[in-house]
Parts: structure tokens; C-alpha cells; sequence
């Protein structure tokens, strides 16, 4: 199954494609900021021209898309198996890079692919997905990792990952993985984890149960 299987628009180029899911975009505007213009530029339709410039230039920015709604393909370097890491943006969301499923609470595969951004301040409309709602929510929160039972001890982070979004609660993680800190000064290794998405745990990332006090249905 592709990674831009949902909603996704491909942009061919001569050597390589370019694809584009807009109900993934978080607009955190990595590709614009780039200054390759001639490659992305939302004023202009097309707006992506992978022709643009080189290759290995297209490749750079859009592995740098932390919600993989821009994808790539590009033989014979199409998009390499990444071990799976789990980190929290400060005041934003939870950046997951790896072989990942989503999984609704019914076990239905919602989506899988390498890179995601998850909503983890409970205010997205477009849940489990980020779209950046945490900016208006005056969502605080360093990044850091709270109390956890998870270690230092190496692990292969190679396997698949799989990130169950349970009903009205956290994100469920199972498979071996490593959570880095948001400036990359701890990192804890782990098979099952559960991470907060209501934003209201005092122990971030991880859940405390706060979300069971959250009468409404939030997600």
C-alpha cells in the first residue's frame, strides 16, 4: 500500500515523481521555505514542478516534510526503510519516522507509511492527524520525556511499528521504537508506550489517564 494512498496528487517529472497529500499537510511549510521556487511554489498551478531542480535537491526537502504529505519516488533511491523514532516538537506534535500503521480502534488500518505528525494537543480537526491547531489551543509543552519505565538498552528499530488511536484515548504504540527528547538530549528506547493526545497528561508524552476526566468526546 503507498504512503500517499489516501488523497494523494502525483506530480510527475522526467526522473522523478512527487506526490502530494493535502489531508496529511500540517503546513508547517518546510517545501516553501526551501527557496527551491522552481520546484515548489504554491502561487503557481502546477504547484509542484519536480523538474525544477535536481533530484537529490527534490529529495532533501521533501524528507524534510515532517507529516509525509509530500512523498517522493525516484528510482533507483525511492524512499529508504527508516528505524522508527518517535519525537515530541515542542508545543506541537508528536513526529514519527519509521516503518509505521495506524490503526483505528476497531483495528482498521487508517494508514501507513514513514513519516507522520500526530496530533498530540487534542484540538485537530483532522484527528490523529496534526493541522496545527496547537497554535491556536496556546498548547505548552517542552518536548521533554516524563517518567517512564523505558531504558537506554539498544533495540532493533527496524521492525514495523504499529500506533493503535484508541477511542477518546491515547496512542497506543507496539513495536520496538526509540523516543527521543525535542532537543535530542535523552533518548529511551521501548516496545509499548502510551502517548497522550487529549493534552492534558502531566507526565508528556506519555498518557496519564487525564483523558478519562474529559467528559466530551474529543477523539
Amino acid at each position: 500500500m503507498s504512503e500517499a494512498k489516501r488523497t494523494a496528487r502525483v506530480y510527475q517529472g522526467k526522473t522523478i515523481s512527487v506526490s502530494y497529500d493535502g489531508s496529511r499537510c500540517m503546513h508547517a511549510a518546510e517545501c516553501m521555505r526551501s527557496g527551491l521556487l522552481k520546484v515548489f511554489d504554491n502561487r503557481k498551478r502546477p504547484w509542484v514542478n519536480p523538474d525544477g531542480s535536481s533530484p537529490q535537491k527534490v529529495i532533501d526537502v521533501v524528507e524534510r516534510c515532517p507529516s509525509g504529505a509530500l512523498q517522493y519516488s525516484y528510482e533507483p533511491q525511492s524512499e529508504q526503510a527508516e528505524t522508527n523514532s518517535i519525537q515530541a516538537y515542542p508545543d506541537g506534535a508528536l513526529y514519527l519516522r519509521g516503518e509505521i500503521s495506524l490503526i483505528d480502534a476497531k483495528g482498521e488500518l487508517i494508514d501507513e507509511g514513514k513519516r507522520f505528525a500526530l496530533c498530540r494537543c487534542g484540538q485537530s480537526q483532522n484527528k490523529p492527524f496534526c493541522d496545527y491547531s496547537h497554535h491556536e489551543a496556546n498548547f505548552k509543552d517542552a518536548g521533554g520525556i516524563g517518567e517512564t519505565k523505558l531504558t537506554d538498552e539498544l533495540l532493533d528499530t527496524e521492525a514495523a511499528l504499529a500506533i493503535t488511536v484508541s477511542k477518546d484515548g491515547p496512542l497506543l504504540c507496539q513495536g520496538n521504537f526509540s523516543l527521543r527528547s525535542s532537543d535530542n538530549s535523552k533518548v529511551v528506547r521501548g516496545e509499548k508506550a502510551a502517548f497522550c493526545r487529549c493534552g492534558g497528561s502531566q507526565n508528556k508524552p506519555f498518557c496519564d489517564g487525564t483523558h478519562k476526566l474529559i467528559t466530551q468526546g474529543w477523539g
